[in-house]
């Protein structure tokens, strides 16, 4: 890269977020780590600065129309325009239909989906001024349904579609649009669902995914070297079916 490329990683003070950030740094990228509060990013800030790396941390509401206009033209004043995307931010409010209230399934939507829907329109006319971009989005094996994740389901079986028409519409523009569906991997938010027994039965590999295997599909995505891949929803979950 002649002039340093600048990405932008959701959700990025910790787990899956946190090593994409890091691991993106490493490949040359200045990083704009943002969550949900700006404070968390201190310490993936620190640890790409440690290594050489160039990052700003941005306290952004995925789902604030406004925030994320706000968030998106700081990375572009002080790190310079992002061409690459890597939407992860997300949570979970797991329960049955008839436990799950209205305000549990509007706030999965609302960040995985319309996070998504947002952060994606303000970043793409970097993208396109530049001919080059990459937007690779977070999904999970749970599109394909998952008991008392109907929310959660939903969002990524939607976030998968949306990656699918973003692809066909910004494929002229220099732009591929991907999805990464991670299985079960050692973070905090899968913490109480990764039992042994639940990975003895369901993985057959017999072991959880770590977040750096996670970012390297990735910081492969965002290459230079996954031009020609486009449209895509990756798994990466251990041969899980």
């Amino acid at each position: 890269m002649s002039e340093q490329r600048v990405a932008i990683v959701t959700g990025g003070a910790r787990g899956i977020g946190a090593a994409v950030a890091k691991r993106l740094a490493r490949d040359g990228f200045a990083v704009g780590v943002l969550d949900l509060d700006e404070a968390s990013t201190g310490d993936v800030v620190k640890a790409i600065e440690s290594e050489g790396g160039k990052a700003l941390g941005v306290g952004v509401d995925v789902a604030d129309a406004a925030a994320v206009e706000t968030a998106v033209e700081r990375v572009a004043a002080e790190l310079g325009p992002p061409v690459v995307l890597i939407n992860n931010a997300g949570i979970t409010r797991d329960n049955m239909l008839f436990k799950m209230s209205v305000e549990d399934w509007d706030a999965v939507i609302n960040v995985h989906l319309r996070g998504q829907f947002l952060m994606t329109r303000a970043t793409q006319k970097y993208m396109t001024q530049a001919k080059w971009g990459r937007i690779v989005n977070l999904s999970s094996t749970s599109a394909l349904g998952n008991r008392g994740q109907v929310n959660y389901s939903a969002a990524k079986g939607a976030l998968n579609a949306a990656t699918r028409a973003l692809s066909i519409e910004l494929a002229s523009r220099g732009i591929t649009v991907n999805a990464v569906a991670p299985g079960l991997i050692a973070t905090k938010m899968i913490a109480s669902a990764a039992a042994a027994d639940i990975v003895d039965r369901m993985v057959p590999m017999k072991r959880v995914g770590q977040p750096a295997e996670v970012a390297d599909l990735v910081a492969f995505l965002a290459s230079d070297s996954a031009a020609y891949i486009s449209g895509q929803v990756i798994s990466i979950n251990g041969g899980m079916l």
